[in-house]
C-alpha cells in the first residue's frame, strides 16, 4: 500500500497531539491533545475508499468521542467531587485505551485497517492514554481500579485470542494482555512500564513488518507455502514467539524484569494471574509455530521453492534476528 505525501502531515499532527497531551499541565490540554490525536488518525484510516475501513473509521471516531466527553466532562466536576471525577477520568483513558472490560471496540476496529495503520493503532495511539493514566497513581482507590482492570485485562487478552483466526484481531488480544503488565507496572514505578512498553514497540513492529510483507492477514495466509521460502518460516514464529515472552527471545527481557519487579514487592496474586495469561497466549502461538514447521520439512522434501522478493526484508530479518539475540545483553536493563 502506497501512501499520497499529504499523509506526512497528518502523521506528524498524530504525534504533536501526543505530545501535547503527556506534557500538559492541565486535563483541559490533555483533552485538546487527544483530539487532535483522534482527528489526525482519522484520515490515516481512511487511506482509500474501502468498506472495512471507513467501518473502522466509524466505529473508531464514536469510541473516541465518547471517552473524550466523559474526560471533558469528568475534568469540570474535580472541584466538587473530586473522588468521582478522577475514576470517570480514569474510565475515559481506558476507554481510549481498550483495556477490559471496556475493550470492546479494539479488536472490531483493528479488524479493518492495514498492518501499518493497525500498528500505529497498537503502539503509538496507547502513548498518550498510558501517560494520563501513570498520573492518576496518587490514591489508593485509583491504584486499585487500575490493578483490578489490569487483570482483567490479562485474562481476557488470554481466552479471547484462543480461537481467533484473523492475525490482526489476534495482536489485539496479545496487545490487551500486554497492557496488563505495563499497568499494574504503572502503579509501582514510572520508570518500568516504559521500559516494558519500549520492548513491545520494538517486537511488535517487527511482526508487524514481517505480515505487512508477506500480505498475512489470517492464520492460512502464513501456512501458504506458496507465498514466502524458508526464511519467513523461520522469522514469523521468531518474532511471534519473541511477542509471546518466550525464553530466549528479546520479549523474555521485560516480563523478566516484570517478574523481578513484583516479587520485591510481593504482589504474588497479581504476577501468577499474569503468568497464566502469558502462558495461554505461548499457547495460540505455538499453535501458528507447530504447523509452519511441519510444513517447512515437508515442503523440503517434495520441492523447493524460492522466495519472493519483498521489500524492507534486511530491516526484516535484522529485527527478527534481534529478537533471537535478545537474552544474550539483559544485565543493563537490570542494573
Amino acid at each position: 500500500m502506497t501512501f499520497p505525501i499529504s499523509y506526512l502531515l497528518f502523521f506528524s499532527t498524530l504525534l504533536t497531539g501526543t505530545i501535547l497531551s503527556i506534557s500538559s499541565t492541565s486535563w483541559f490540554g490533555a483533552w485538546l491533545g487527544l483530539e487532535l490525536n483522534l482527528l489526525s488518525f482519522i484520515p490515516l484510516i481512511t487511506t482509500k475508499l474501502c468498506p472495512f475501513l471507513a467501518e473502522s473509521a466509524i466505529k473508531y471516531f464514536l469510541i473516541q468521542a465518547l471517552a473524550s466527553t466523559i474526560l471533558i466532562m469528568s475534568s469540570s466536576m474535580q472541584m466538587y467531587i473530586p473522588d468521582l471525577s478522577y475514576t470517570l477520568i480514569l474510565l475515559s483513558l481506558m476507554i481510549k485505551l481498550g483495556a477490559a472490560p471496556v475493550h470492546f471496540w479494539f479488536p472490531q476496529v483493528i479488524e479493518g485497517l492495514s498492518w501499518p495503520q493497525a500498528f500505529i493503532l497498537l503502539s503509538i495511539q496507547k502513548i498518550a492514554p498510558m501517560f494520563l493514566i501513570s498520573y492518576l497513581t496518587f490514591t489508593p482507590l485509583l491504584t486499585s481500579i487500575i490493578t483490578s482492570m489490569a487483570l482483567a485485562s490479562s485474562m481476557i487478552g488470554a481466552l479471547g485470542g484462543l480461537n481467533v483466526m484473523k492475525l490482526r484481531k489476534l495482536m489485539a488480544f496479545s496487545s490487551i494482555n500486554h497492557m496488563s503488565w505495563m499497568l499494574i507496572a504503572m502503579s509501582i514505578n514510572d520508570m518500568m512500564w516504559l521500559v516494558y512498553f519500549s520492548f513491545y514497540f520494538f517486537i511488535s513492529g517487527s511482526v508487524t513488518i514481517l505480515l505487512y510483507t508477506t500480505q498475512s492477514y489470517s492464520i492460512s495466509d502464513i501456512l501458504n507455502q506458496n507465498k514466502k521460502g524458508m526464511i519467513f518460516n523461520l522469522l514469523i514464529p521468531m518474532s511471534l514467539l519473541s511477542l509471546g515472552g518466550l525464553p530466549p527471545f528479546l520479549g523474555f527481557i521485560p516480563k523478566w524484569i516484570m517478574i523481578q519487579l513484583f516479587s520485591s514487592n510481593m504482589m504474588v496474586f497479581s504476577l501468577l494471574v499474569l503468568l497464566f495469561s502469558s502462558l495461554i497466549t505461548l499457547y495460540f502461538y505455538l499453535r501458528l509455530f507447530t504447523p509452519m514447521i511441519l510444513l517447512s520439512f515437508s515442503s523440503l522434501s517434495l520441492t523447493i521453492k524460492s522466495p519472493s522478493p519483498f521489500p524492507y526484508s534486511y530491516i526484516m530479518i535484522a529485527s527478527s534476528f534481534i529478537n533471537l539475540f535478545g537474552i544474550f545483553s539483559p544485565i543493563p536493563f537490570l542494573l
